[in-house]
């Protein structure tokens, strides 16, 4: 197997898909670590090369190169985690040469690669989400804020890494929000923006693995994607999140089926795409019912690093049947433990002049039932783990409540050593105020 990625998200699939770490399941379901497949990462990151995983330095925008690669390695099966990859047509290269592989092709990439698609496919098929209008002109933008004050949401049509969202509190915030899009900020993703209502609720992340019209949605997830404590500051890939989400009651569960996943999956087969991969589903629950804020086509980062150590059963069975066409009748099985994660940043994230090539000491022994996921990390020269990217390290914690979780995650934060590094100290707590 290839996993194509150098994030959290990778490092997560690659220790689930080799069943190792707390992420593998309990049942005897699960295969030996005989039948266990070989896994490969490209290009990899420090703590997928630290759990003996061959990581291959071709870059996971290279499609030639990768294509190549899973050729010369004979790879029979490849996940791909990130966005970028997919929306150039990863998916489709590898499955040309008849590589089977979990991600969608570039026609079902387009779901998040241009949010303007997106969002006039859920006006099309009428899925719940935001009113919203579509701009190519900075001028006619600006006029639209004037009859529509703040708060406000500008997005950036294509791919940010993330960062392409504003949540204007001000009328002031959102045509600086504007003018900044219109003149480049994010490049040809800004070339057309959207502008929608703000919702206002609680949001939550559903993980849904789709295999044309068949689907099995995953626990349950909430992420922080403020860089500030109290949802203040910036958005950035996202700072941290446990899961279950609880404020996905029974009821709030089965109707976000009802009237977002099941809708949406249809939706996107009756366009004629034939979507292989995860469905992940941005969702705002308002007073009037849950709304689509987005969807992303891959798994979420860091919603993977707290969903999948929660999958009693063997996720590399579940992405292999869903890329054969074979999902219909699959069970999911759900472990009770509660998992927290905690993104540790490097100064000066989400902006792009933040450090790297800081050296990172790791502690020596964890608590109980932690695990540290690499995400911008490298090697340096002298073979010491360094800073490489603006999201460092996760911390995730499995434990039989959330509170013991976020303990036992944040004692781990402490310990670890990096200049300047940076983490949110609220992860977790409007559901745990819910709890008191």
């Amino acid at each position: 197997m290839l996993v194509v990625g150098s994030g959290g998200r990778e490092h997560a699939l690659v220790r689930a898909l080799r069943g190792a770490g707390f992420a593998a399941a309990s049942s005897a379901a699960q295969p030996a670590d005989a039948a266990r497949p070989r896994v490969i990462c490209a290009p990899g990151n420090a703590g997928i090369a630290a759990d003996g995983v061959p990581c291959f330095p071709v870059a996971a925008d290279d499609v030639a190169g990768l294509v190549a690669l899973a050729q010369r390695e004979q790879v029979e099966f490849v996940v791909v985690g990130p966005e970028v990859p997919l929306a150039l047509g990863l998916a489709d290269a590898l499955l040309a040469q008849g590589i089977p592989t979990y991600g969608p092709t570039k026609d079902g990439a387009r779901l998040e690669a241009s949010k303007i698609f997106t969002k006039e496919l859920l006006f099309k098929h009428k899925i719940p989400t935001a009113a919203a209008a579509i701009f190519e002109d900075e001028a006619a933008a600006l006029a639209y804020l004037k009859t529509h004050p703040a708060p406000i949401v500008i997005k950036a049509d294509g791919l940010a890494a993330g960062k392409g969202v504003t949540v204007a509190q001000t009328d002031e915030e959102a045509a600086a929000a504007v003018r900044e899009m219109f003149a480049g900020k994010f490049g040809e993703s800004s070339r057309k923006i959207l502008i929608e209502d703000c919702l206002e609720g609680e949001e939550t992340s559903i993980l849904v693995v789709v295999s044309g019209r068949d689907y099995v949605i995953l626990p349950t997830s909430q992420d922080h994607k403020r860089i500030g404590e109290g949802d203040t500051g910036p958005n950035t890939g996202g700072m941290g999140t446990y899961s279950p989400a609880e404020v996905v009651t029974p009821e709030v569960y089965a109707r976000i089926e009802r009237e977002i996943v099941a809708p949406s999956v249809n939706a996107i087969a009756d366009e004629g795409i034939a979507f292989c991969g995860t469905l992940f589903i941005g969702l705002m629950l308002t007073a009037q019912g849950p709304s689509v804020i987005e969807y992303n086509t891959r798994f979420g980062d860091p919603e993977t690093q707290v969903v999948l150590p929660r999958l009693d059963c063997d996720l590399c069975e579940l992405l292999w049947r869903a890329a054969r066409g074979e999902l219909a009748g699959y069970a999911l099985r759900v472990k009770p433990d509660y998992a927290l994660c905690v993104v540790i940043a490097a100064q000066g994230y989400p902006e792009n002049h933040y450090r790297k090539g800081d050296e990172i000491k790791l502690p020596a022994a964890l608590p109980e039932g932690v695990e540290i996921i690499h995400a911008g990390t490298a090697h340096d020269a002298a073979g010491r783990v360094v800073s490489a990217g603006g999201r460092v390290l996760g911390v995730t914690s499995m434990a039989a409540s959330l509170a013991e979780a976020a303990r036992r995650a944040y004692a781990a934060c402490e310990q670890i050593e990096l200049v300047g590094k940076y983490y949110r100290r609220d992860i977790g707590a409007r559901q745990l105020a819910r709890e008191k």
